[in-house]
């Protein structure tokens, strides 16, 4: 960090492909993509459990007028920070970095058994470590009752198990109020394997309406038109998962050549191909469009599919960001703003979330919640030095017309945190002496004086 007047540690998101490329002076790294193609349903939509329970739950917010406490922001071994680190580790598919945080945020605090538990025990379903995660989910259970979501995991621990009927129990129940598109489709084929061809097919039928696009579904149903008799549906059913296939396969060649007429062709000729990929009923699709538009460096091309992507997936924190940061890089921070206070109520702890929220309300001159929104990411994620840099400067801005209001308490309690944010920097502990100046403190203003010598002495040798 150099010094603290004059910088901008937002100016890199302008520049900066949308979810990708570097990371030099951005505040904001991008989250990872989902889709089918990269990974299952399952790891696509495991927060939604998240959101369920938040709509139920009341979160504690800080009033926007409330003042910072006296604890300055840190890298203290704290439960927050683990949490953090878990769900970033998660979304990249770290499942045993993931297990260990969400273990410590337990030892640091065993209440955490909605944030913390829950996706300690999804890490341990990805991991195929089916008993741990059973008492996991269980251990959730006892807490909170028998939710769909849980019910829709330990029934697909009991598929794995060969536990045909212990499976079908859980899954009605989680069918009920599905938490993951691809409910019906486990469900039908536990009754598949029971041996109940009616009711298979019931809910398969049912699993082609809502995942169209899973050529599992297809091919399932194909065995159980099979096993009653239905030889022309059976062949119908696994030649459109064949067909859905090979559509996989020519959208993935589509990708790519997108992706290159956008590095070497008119920009109008790569849009006319890209095109051919949206599909407006499609979340993921249309992600991964605006993904191609976005790493290209066409954000405003990328704001048609992560907008429709967005209104389709509302329980997404991933779409929510994904448009927020599309926004952003085109300096629309008021549009900005709303997906990313919609995803908050409900994923208060989602570093990234937190991290552009606070660089929005930075730009749009709401310092103070700005503060506290970039204060908790830093909670979440104290290693992430631009993050901290840019709290350093809200901090700075709070504390400087603080003390233009002449309200030097509140300007000395943010000067004494971004102080300990920051210690080698020279400007709060300059500040401070102004105050104490002003207020006739002489002592204290020639020791925070002689401080900010030092450490500006200091910062002149290293630069």
């Amino acid at each position: 960090m150099k010094g603290a007047q004059g910088s901008d540690f937002c100016t890199g998101l302008r520049s900066r492909p949308l979810f990708g490329g570097g990371r030099y002076n951005n505040p904001i790294p991008a989250m990872q993509i989902f889709s089918q193609t990269m990974k299952s349903l399952l790891v696509l939509y495991w927060i939604a459990w998240l959101t369920a329970l938040a709509l139920a739950t009341p979160q504690a917010t800080m009033a926007p007028s409330q003042k910072p406490s006296a604890a300055a922001p840190s890298s203290k071994d704290t439960a927050e920070s683990h949490l953090g680190k878990g769900y970033d580790a998660l979304k990249q598919d770290r499942y045993d970095v993931a297990a260990e945080e969400f273990r410590t945020a337990l030892r640091l605090d065993p209440k955490l058994v909605l944030r913390a538990r829950f996706p300690l025990a999804v890490a341990l379903f990805e991991m195929k470590k089916p008993d741990e995660a059973r008492r996991e989910f269980e251990a959730v259970r006892r807490e909170t009752g028998d939710h769909p979501n849980i019910s829709y995991y330990v029934g697909r621990l009991d598929l794995e198990a060969l536990n045909f009927e212990g499976a079908i129990e859980n899954l009605n129940h989680a069918v009920e109020a599905p938490p993951f598109p691809d409910t019906a489709y486990y469900l039908g084929y536990a009754y598949f394997k029971q041996g109940d061809l009616a009711i298979a097919e019931k809910w398969l039928k049912k699993a082609t309406e809502l995942t169209p696009h899973d050529a599992r579904v297809s091919y399932q149903l194909g065995l159980v038109y099979r096993k009653q008799g239905k030889e022309e549906e059976a062949k119908k059913a696994i030649e459109m998962s064949n067909e859905q296939r090979r559509r996989d396969s020519n959208e993935s060649q589509l990708r790519l050549e997108c992706a290159q007429k956008l590095d070497q062709g008119p920009r109008e000729e790569a849009h006319a191909l890209c095109e051919q990929l949206y599909d407006p009923d499609n979340a993921e699709k249309l992600t991964a469009l605006g993904t191609i538009y976005g790493q290209h460096g066409d954000a405003e091309a990328a704001l048609k599919p992560l907008r429709r992507a967005a209104d389709l997936a509302p329980q997404s924190p991933q779409m929510q960001y994904n448009l927020a940061l599309a926004y952003f890089q085109l300096n629309r921070f008021e549009e900005a703003r709303t997906p990313l206070a919609n995803a908050l109520a409900h994923w208060p702890d989602l570093f990234q979330l937190n991290a552009l929220y606070g660089a929005v309300l930075s730009k749009l001159g709401e310092d103070l919640r700005a503060y506290q929104a970039l204060r908790h990411a830093h909670e979440l994620n104290a290693q992430e030095a631009a993050t901290g840099d840019l709290l350093f400067l809200t901090g700075l801005n709070l504390a400087r017309k603080a003390q233009s209001a002449r309200q030097y308490p509140d300007s000395l309690r943010y000067l004494d945190e971004i102080a300990r944010l920051r210690p080698q920097e020279p400007v709060p502990h300059r500040v401070m002496a102004e105050i104490y100046n002003a207020t006739g403190r002489t002592a204290q203003a020639a020791k925070e004086t002689q401080e900010a010598d030092r450490l500006q002495q200091i910062l002149g040798k290293t630069q």
